[in-house]
């Protein structure tokens, strides 16, 4: 591909974060004012534009455009200089079309789904503002925006998780994705202040130039004995807030609960948006990670036990919404297994291939609800698809996709994780353990992505009557959204490999170009060409797919009865996995109820025995009463008496001056 160096137009870049803000504002402060109809169209429109600018940037990237620069100074103190700027080059830009183009078929699928709510133009101007938050995360220049992106999609996935806040579950859904990732947070916040202080910088460029000679000059970090490389320490920081946000062990409890919200949001915060930013984050990183195997591995690890553990617990969930949750939380697994295994262009690629086919599920499984009176139980679900034709259809292409079979979307970029952690020798038993864990991973995705297709959309017809009056297909104001995705969900795959380049070994000479560093020696890309593997051949990942496809059929298709005789031959088994591994029950046990006995002593000990019982009735009040009134006594309002007064102050003031002379 012929590249010119060209510069972006500056108002076309700051134009596409600012209409979903302005749209944001005006729903949220004039919505009360606006009839429904003009503010889902403000909404929609604004999102609709900045996705047809962020189209026209991509394909301005790809022909060897790009930006650089800061518009104003946010933050001046001595030394200290935060900046507004930004950084497109592909990795944005790819974000930033992703970003853009699900949220804009979210917006749409909401105008349906939402119609009637009482909160209707709330809910338009908490998702336009995540838009506008999340589009400064991917487009900013320097670490202080991206924490300013960082915290503001935390912020608004609270309001939206916690939507319909007069259920009790959505609060408390929403305050523990607030507190969980606050955990997070205060790592990445520690990270990015090492940062300024080690590099005397924020700005990426500045800092990525100087990681090199840094490690070269060998700086630590010595702790009670301890000693830690500082570019380690630097790292895994950052991973710790990535953890968090994009729901990984053991931060990862909150991402399931956020179900409480709306579907669309559900869709918005799992596809695109929120959880997307921590493999961001990383991938732009690389010039820091890349420096630090400690890091690296950490970061695969993690990756691993999420993305094989989350599909257990996926294996057994019967809320509709929750399977496909738990499958984002094992998804992300994977993304931060190729960051890991230094596969930044994979990782990236799956995330893009993700956001469709997940967002496709998601508003896919919106419409069966909103079909079946939000009935979200599959076991209370079958024989849709005599009613529901292109709900059904939208739903298997997403399903195929999500279970990697080809040729749809997941086929290519989870293959391409998979054999890149095969040949990761440099990682040792990590890379091991990250191979077998995604590769039984895609047998378990496929089949209770599958079990949960077949008991919604096949099996018996267990509707109730009730339900069964009111199914019908969706209008298409969400349909239309549906097929709107299923498109990229079927071809962004091939569409990425075959067009964009993305999985090019020679890192520079693919799409993503400078845009991400990767050493020689860590290469897994470069390693399958020389080794002669490929990604694409129907190898093991392939097969684990089909098997887990057919033992969903048999066992919910053919054979209905199995099932319930391998609960009850295992009902520890089921019980442990229904139950999420425990970790609510767990993290209860160790920081909750100590926190409500601390609570409860201070409350009894100090507030009531102390300060009640104690200070209060114990005469300290009475006394500071009993002062007061004699110190109101010498208020007499005589001239004299106050003249007085300073004439014998200032006396003994010069007596004691005297006196120490």
């Amino acid at each position: 591909m012929h590249e010119t160096a060209m510069t972006l137009n500056t108002t076309e870049l700051l134009v596409i974060p600012a209409l979903p803000l302005a749209a944001s504002l005006v729903a949220g402060l004039f919505g009360w004012a606006l009839k429904e109809r003009l503010t889902h169209w403000i909404c929609c429109l604004a999102v609709i534009a900045s996705a047809i600018l962020s189209a026209d940037v991509f394909m301005q990237v790809q022909q060897g455009a790009s930006f650089y620069g800061n518009f104003w100074t946010w933050m001046l103190s001595d030394q200290f200089v935060v900046p507004v700027g930004m950084m497109i080059d592909r990795l944005t830009a790819i974000m930033m079309l992703t970003v853009t183009i699900v949220s804009a078929c979210v917006h749409v699928y909401t105008i349906g789904y939402m119609h009637g709510d009482p909160g209707y133009t709330r809910f338009f101007s908490y998702i336009s503002g995540f838009t506008f938050s999340m589009l400064v995360l991917v487009m900013g220049n320097n670490f202080f925006t991206l924490f300013f992106g960082w915290e503001a999609v935390g912020l608004v996935s609270y309001l939206l998780i916690g939507f319909w806040f007069k259920r009790e579950s959505a609060n408390f859904a929403a305050l523990k994705a607030f507190i969980v990732n606050r955990v997070g947070d205060f790592g990445f916040a520690v990270g990015i202040l090492a940062i300024w202080y080690y590099f005397g910088t924020i700005d990426y460029r500045e800092v990525f130039n100087q990681v090199e000679s840094f490690v070269a000059q060998g700086h630590a970090l010595h702790f009670l004995g301890w000693e830690i490389s500082a570019i380690t320490f630097i790292c895994l920081a950052l991973f710790i807030g990535a953890m968090g946000k994009s729901g990984q062990v053991p931060l990862h409890v909150w991402l399931p609960d956020s179900m409480e919200g709306p579907t669309p949001i559900s869709a918005l915060i799992h596809a695109a948006t929120m959880v997307t930013a921590g493999v961001f984050m990383v991938a732009r990183c690389s010039p820091m990670f890349e420096f630090s195997e400690t890091a690296l591995a950490a970061v695969t690890l993690v990756g691993a036990i999420t993305a094989w553990m989350c599909a257990t617990i996926g294996l057994v969930q019967n809320d509709i919404k929750r399977v496909i949750a738990y499958s984002t939380c094992s998804q992300l697994g994977y993304m931060f297994v190729a960051c890991g295994v230094s596969a930044y262009s994979v990782g990236i690629f799956h995330l893009m291939t993700h956001a469709y086919f997940k967002a496709l599920l998601f508003l896919a499984a919106g419409s069966v609800i909103h079909a079946v009176l939000a009935d979200q139980d599959i076991r209370r679900m079958g024989q849709l698809r005599k009613y529901m034709p292109v709900t059904y259809f939208a739903m298997l292409i997403a399903a195929l996709a999500l279970s990697g079979v080809p040729p749809f979307a997941g086929f290519w970029s989870k293959d391409l994780i998979i054999e890149s952690a095969k040949v990761a020798d440099h990682l040792g038993w990590v890379g091991d353990l990250a191979y077998w864990a995604v590769l039984s991973g895609v047998f378990m995705t496929a089949f209770y992505t599958f079990r949960m297709f077949f008991l919604t959309f096949h099996n018996s017809d267990r509707l109730p009557e009730k339900t069964k009056a009111h199914v019908h297909e969706s209008p298409k104001v969400i349909t239309v959204p549906l097929l709107i995705l299923s498109v990229g969900a079927a071809l962004s795959g091939w569409w990425g490999v075959e067009v964009l380049d993305v999985a090019n070994p020679e890192v520079a000479e693919g799409y993503f170009g400078a845009s991400l560093f990767v050493m020689e020696s860590h290469n897994p890309l470069a390693t399958l060409v020389e080794e002669g593997h490929h990604a694409f051949f129907l190898t093991a990942p392939f097969w684990m797919a089909v098997g887990g496809i057919a033992l969903a059929f048999v066992m919910y298709f053919r054979e209905t009865a199995i099932p319930a005789r391998l609960v009850a031959s295992a009902r520890p088994l089921y019980t442990f996995l229904l139950n999420k591994w425990y970790w609510d029950e767990l993290y209860e046990r160790i920081f909750m109820l100590p926190a409500q006995r601390i609570g409860r002593w201070l409350w009894q000990k100090g507030d009531l025995a102390i300060i009640d019982q104690g200070i209060i009735h114990g005469g300290f009040v009475e006394t500071v009463k009993a002062g007061a009134a004699r110190m109101r006594e010498m208020q007499t309002g005589m001239v004299y008496h106050y003249a007085f007064a300073m004439v014998i102050g200032a006396f003994g003031f010069l007596t004691y001056l005297l006196l120490k002379g």
